[in-house]
């Protein structure tokens, strides 16, 4: 096996999808996002509040707008049309858990768009909350599951709500 952006000459390179069949994608990441006391203090039971305003759902919104770039932030990512992007945030215990669901009909798939929209809603909420806590962490960004294509991995992608 080898690596898939990588030619027979050693280059890098766009895969080419030309001859692969259009096909449901759906993929789901997560991030974690880990925060002090004083973030946590801001916590209302639905979302954080903070002086720049309600902090999950800008990170909602910097999200998808993150996953809709992802081929000009990835260089040898294929511009694909997303059908839909969802972003689901959860608070426990001084723990945003970040989980983007990226669809689309095409030829390849949509991890590095849920992967993005993930890290994105990530960094967001970070900018938001480091007047309260300079020392929030991001940790686990990670692809947990992908269907559509040649393989699938971790399951079928759950429907996050709207």
């Amino acid at each position: 096996m080898s690596l898939s952006h990588i030619n027979d000459s050693n280059q890098p390179g766009m895969v080419d999808v030309s001859a692969k069949n259009i096909t449901p994608r759906a993929a789901t990441a997560e991030a974690l996002v880990h925060v002090n006391e004083a973030v946590a203090a801001q916590f209302d039971g639905t979302d954080l509040v903070s002086k720049k305003g309600p902090v999950f759902q800008t990170a909602i919104l910097a999200g998808i707008m993150g996953a809709k770039q992802t081929s000009n932030l990835i260089p040898l990512c294929h511009p694909l049309p997303l059908d839909s992007v969802k972003i689901d945030i959860t608070f426990t215990d001084h723990t945003a858990t970040i989980r983007c669901t990226a669809r689309t009909t095409g030829k390849t798939g949509v991890e590095m768009e849920a992967l993005t929209g993930a890290s994105i809603a990530a960094l967001t909420l970070h900018d938001m909350c480091k007047a309260l806590d300079p020392a929030i962490t991001i940790t686990q960004v990670r692809l947990v599951e992908k269907t559509g294509g040649k393989s699938d991995f971790g399951g079928k992608a759950e429907t996050l709500k709207s």
